[in-house]
């Protein structure tokens, strides 16, 4: 008796167990795992063709000197426009803020009285002569590049400049005061072009009345950094 009991236990314990596997598999809560994804090939990488181009750059030599001369008109107000040329030294104490020092002459020639007199002479021929000495504050207010070419490019700097001096002139030493804008043009690492324009201010009473005279004068000049 007791072995039938056995036997019959064993039966039940088997079908239970073939019944809790179908029912598993059936509702999907099998211990299977899942599948791995199937792997996909990577698409295509864009790899870019850039074509860099090599641009040779003169940069200002660590030199903070430069020295040059310079040539261009001069108007003299009621004396006529002729050829001024000078000297320049200048101190660059940042990469903004210059200072210059500067002489430069030119000749005066006859106001429009003397032409309409004949031959009356309000100056001598000496006094005519123009020299003046200026002490100048520049600061660089747009440096910029110029390419020329493909594989060329020049550094450039518009600056603005001011300051005080000394004009003699028609017999007398004359506070002058100037001021102006100048453009740089790196030609080389040590050379460079300057184009410039100015106005000398200074008092005159050659005409009878005292007034305070504009001088207008714009120059090219070549200087080099040491």
């Amino acid at each position: 008796m007791e072995s039938r009991f056995r036997v019959l236990f064993l039966i039940v314990a088997m079908i239970s167990l073939s019944g809790c596997a179908a029912t598993k598999n059936l509702f999907g809560f099998g211990n299977e795992e899942a599948p791995p994804p199937a792997a996909q090939e990577p698409g295509q990488v864009i790899d870019p063709e850039v074509e860099r181009r090599e641009v040779k750059e003169p940069a200002i030599d660590r030199e903070d000197f430069e020295v040059g001369a310079y040539a261009g008109i001069m108007s003299i107000e009621d004396f006529g426009s002729n050829v001024s040329y000078g000297l320049r030294i200048a101190y660059h104490i940042t990469e903004g803020f210059f200072m210059e020092a500067s002489v430069g002459q030119t000749d005066g020639g006859l106001t429009s009285f003397e032409v309409l007199s004949g031959g009356a002479r309000l100056i001598t021929d000496s006094e005519r002569t123009l020299t003046y000495y200026n002490l100048n504050v520049g600061y660089n207010i747009l440096p910029g590049e110029v390419f020329f070419g493909e594989g060329r490019a020049y550094n450039t700097n518009l600056y603005l400049i001011a300051g005080l001096g000394s004009t003699t002139f028609a017999g007398d030493d004359r506070f002058t005061v100037n001021l102006g804008a100048g453009y740089r043009f790196l030609l080389t690492d040590s050379v460079a072009l300057h184009l410039d324009f100015r106005d000398h201010l200074f008092d005159i009473d050659v005409l009878g009345e005292e007034k305070t005279a504009h001088n207008l004068e714009g120059h090219l000049g070549v200087t080099v950094f040491f």
